[in-house]
């Protein structure tokens, strides 16, 4: 039998194109002990997936040539947050995701049996134990950060759906404007996902969202419940956080 399943293979491959910006068949042939054949079938269906570019020999992150910058801290950071947030979900639970980095590390960091409803295309190609995935329909949006399925075959099918909880990552949170985002068709799916929730909404927002105020409102702070981030808020944003009765949890990260 050669080396992990495909799933799981194919989680480490997009692992390791995070952390490089780009990748070879031959290297990725000695580290995961498949053949380069394997391997390829593998960068394949990534690539259909739109989940990756092909490169002569290799692989890069879609719409990059080189490798990207990314400080270690923040990496860190949307790990630390992906963790605590995960850790808030009961077994059982149906919970939304939205898309977005973030979001994506909640979706690995998921340690009991759930049922995760998202637009978040990547998360369809990650192996994660016990969490029965349902990926919504529609148009597939490239974005640097990754892929997502947006548009008016995604909403419909979250206006049939109910969930307990829904965590969300986030383009921006401030006093006044409340919780934003760049995209307008990600604004959709997101303030489809907080109207359809039951229970408590999770915001997970790195330090550079807070008081950041992108173009497209997703709720008002007065509809979040929790926000899990590794700073502490401005003052506006700290008071306006407190009339709204918001939970925040400090995933225990320092940068």
């Amino acid at each position: 039998m050669e080396g992990p399943l495909p799933a799981e293979r194919r989680s480490r491959i997009l692992e390791l194109l995070r952390e490089r910006g780009a990748v070879r068949v031959s290297a990725l042939a000695r580290e995961l002990g498949a053949s380069e054949i394997t391997i390829r079938r593998d960068l394949a269906a990534l690539a259909a997936a739109g989940a990756i570019e092909r490169s002569h020999g290799g692989a890069v992150l879609p719409g990059r040539r080189e490798p990207p910058i990314r400080p270690p801290e923040r990496t860190a950071a949307k790990r630390a947050i992906g963790r605590a947030a995960a850790s808030l979900v009961r077994p059982g639970e149906t919970v939304f995701l939205n898309g977005g980095s973030t979001t994506l590390e909640v979706f690995r960091h998921l340690a009991v049996p759930v049922t995760v409803v998202t637009n978040n295309v990547l998360a369809a190609l990650e192996a994660v134990r016990d969490v029965e995935l349902i990926l919504l329909g529609g148009h597939v949006r490239a974005d640097p950060a990754g892929r997502t399925v947006v548009g008016p075959f995604a909403a419909e099918l979250l206006r049939r759906t109910f969930a307990g909880r829904a965590i969300l990552g986030v383009g921006g949170l401030a006093a006044g404007a409340g919780v934003t985002t760049p995209v307008a068709a990600e604004a959709e799916i997101a303030t489809r996902m907080v109207e359809h929730t039951r229970g408590p909404v999770v915001i997970v927002a790195d330090r550079s969202k807070l008081g950041a105020v992108t173009d497209f409102a997703i709720c008002p702070l007065e509809r979040v419940d929790v926000l899990v981030t590794d700073a502490d808020p401005p003052e506006a944003e700290r008071r306006a956080l407190a009339r709204a009765e918001i939970v925040i949890v400090d995933p225990g990260v320092s940068g």
